[in-house]
């Protein structure tokens, strides 16, 4: 049952083989509880690994999240906010602790993979004083491999010193569509090859490191999920991409993160009827997984679910049918149903009445364990908790950050000569999205005290008839939009500032197709509203670095995604 990477030398197929047989020695004596419980990964609230409390209780029955572990046997644990998982770098790094000492003390008495979400920009879980990043597409701006891979080597060497050993990154997915709510700025490019490269460089950059110190990359979302305008989080996408075309456009990326070893790769809850006319789910489909991603990519790793959770994978299917159908698609690990109880219960049936073999949950078991070898989870679970500041946003990291992040602003248009700032401009006004805040600090830091108003994403007309009145006066109107391609109250600040006169600054910090909003003669994109990304906006605006980004998708003409605005790569500099 061997499980070794398409691509093993003689070498690697030793090791690997060492670590089968580690893992086969492991799985002796584990009971069918304890196998299927090591397949499954899930949340649980609290701060720390022995603190009570109530949604533990309405979820699974008992108070903790060491609880939770023991009673599920979990082979995994993902942290999020809302979880309560983060509130400082020792709290997490001491959970981490407590939830593998609970893990390592009771069933099979294996270390956890303890995972989360952190893609950097707009999905980031593990915030300040961590070191963070402006997220995938500005560095696909950047262009320039080696500071991807410095922002997953920094990200990853944080992650690993809080006890997480498992990232839910990169994002794979090639964004051809301007319109897709769930990816835009979390995929690098709409050029697939732009994409791979990306991706090959973080793949290494977390997986790099000294054993026991890097974390398993893990990309998302198979067969991809970059052309479409639906949400899988609420509904079932369909994209109708030809054989032809997945293989140009959306398999790139996966076949370059499998060539650089990638430990994990995440399935997506689409359907994709020119690819597999099971209407089913690429998560449940067997086509999908163990047709093409196994057989076609020749991928020998851990295939994990998106969430089980989400609308996309429910739609057709009842709670209790969807692991057990994902498992029989070729998944190995299943992430956050919607009721463990009844999932841990309809895989235990299906296995007791013949519908799924044991040994087909020893294959996922086999590889989920390699994974935790691989990566020294089953020899260092443990983190050195008074060691955390000395490794979590160190300045070193932050200097870095800022350096990577310097990279990738993008100037679009500048008609007027506007940029940069020729002189200290006196009175200022910064508008829009919740960043202003942010560049405020970054203005007032130089010299200049703004007035800043929020608008936020949907401002009202009272909202908007404020800003527009605090712009009287001013020298200059920075404006920071946020998706305003899809929101007419945004567009609507635009050309009223534009209205009043005053020189005005758009900056599009998130999605880059705002650019596109002709009322603005100038325009920047920063890709993220992060404060190291702000910085970065704040010393082009003033010329104390030049903005070297080049545009990582095509800007279509609002209103006409046929025609093209400004083209892939476009970019000015001064």
């Amino acid at each position: 049952m061997g499980v070794f990477p398409a691509s093993a030398t003689p070498e690697t197929a030793a090791e690997a083989l060492t670590g089968e047989q580690a893992a086969a020695t492991r799985m002796r004596g584990m009971s069918l509880e304890q196998k299927v419980g090591q397949l499954f990964v899930t949340y649980a609230y609290g701060p720390a690994a022995d603190s009570a409390h109530p949604k533990n209780l309405a979820e699974y029955g008992v108070a903790t999240p060491a609880e939770v572990v023991r009673k599920y046997h979990l082979g995994g644990v993902i942290y999020f906010n809302w979880t309560d998982s983060f509130a400082n770098p020792k709290q997490v790094a001491a959970l981490s602790n407590g939830l593998q000492r609970a893990a390592m003390s009771s069933g099979a008495r294996l270390p956890l993979l303890i995972s989360t979400d952190q893609e950097q920009g707009v999905v980031t879980r593990f915030s300040s004083p961590a070191t963070l990043f402006p997220g995938s597409m500005a560095l696909g701006a950047a262009r320039d491999a080696g500071l991807a891979r410095q922002a997953a080597e920094i990200t990853g060497r944080e992650l690993r010193a809080v006890g997480i050993n498992q990232n839910f990154a990169p994002d794979a997915d090639v964004n051809v569509n301007p319109a897709n709510p769930v990816i835009g700025v979390r995929s690098f490019s709409s050029d697939p090859k732009l994409v791979a490269q990306q991706v090959t460089a973080q793949v290494k950059g977390y997986q790099q490191g000294r054993f026991g110190q890097s974390v398993s990359a893990t990309v998302k979302h198979f067969p991809g999920h970059g052309d479409t305008n639906q949400d899988s989080h609420y509904t079932l996408p369909v994209i109708n991409h030809t054989p032809e075309q997945w293989r140009q456009l959306d398999a790139p990326p996966f076949q370059a993160a499998i060539k650089a070893g990638v430990d994990s790769i995440m399935s997506a809850h689409i359907v994709t009827p020119k690819l597999d006319d099971s209407g089913e789910p690429a998560t449940l489909s067997p086509k999908m997984l163990t047709g093409l991603l196994r057989g076609q990519l020749g991928y020998r790793g851990v295939i994990i679910t998106d969430s089980l959770q989400m609308e996309a994978v429910r739609i057709k299917h009842p709670d209790a049918e969807i692991p057990v159908l994902a498992l029989k698609a070729g998944a190995d690990m299943l992430l956050m149903p919607k009721n463990l109880d009844v999932a841990i219960k309809a895989v235990l049936d299906a296995v007791r009445s013949g519908e799924i073999s044991e040994r087909r949950i020893d294959e996922s078991l086999l590889r989920v364990l390699l994974l935790k070898i691989k990566r020294g989870a089953l020899t260092h679970p443990l983190v050195d908790e008074a060691a955390v500041d000395k490794v979590v946003g160190i300045p070193a990291h932050l200097a870095t950050a800022q350096q990577v992040t310097d990279r990738t602003v993008t100037a679009v248009r500048n008609d007027a000569g506007l940029l940069p700032l020729r002189a200290k401009p006196g009175k200022v006004l910064v508008a829009g999205s919740s960043s202003a805040t942010a560049l405020g600090q970054k203005l007032t830091a130089r010299g200049v005290t703004p007035t800043v108003q929020v608008t936020g994403d949907k401002p009202t007309e009272a909202v908007i008839a404020k800003a527009v009145a605090a712009a009287e006066g001013q020298d200059l109107v920075l404006v920071l939009t946020n998706r305003a391609t899809t929101d007419a109250q945004q567009r609507e600040l635009v050309k009223r500032l534009v209205a009043t006169g005053k020189p005005v600054v758009g900056v599009a910090v998130r999605d880059p197709y705002d650019v596109a909003i002709e009322d603005a003669k100038t325009w920047l994109t920063t890709y993220s509203a992060t404060a190291v990304s702000m910085e970065s906006l704040t010393k082009v605006l003033f010329g104390e670095a030049k903005p070297s980004g080049k545009l990582p998708v095509g800007v279509p003409v609002l209103g006409d995604p046929a025609q093209i605005r400004y083209p892939f790569g476009f970019g000015l500099t001064w």
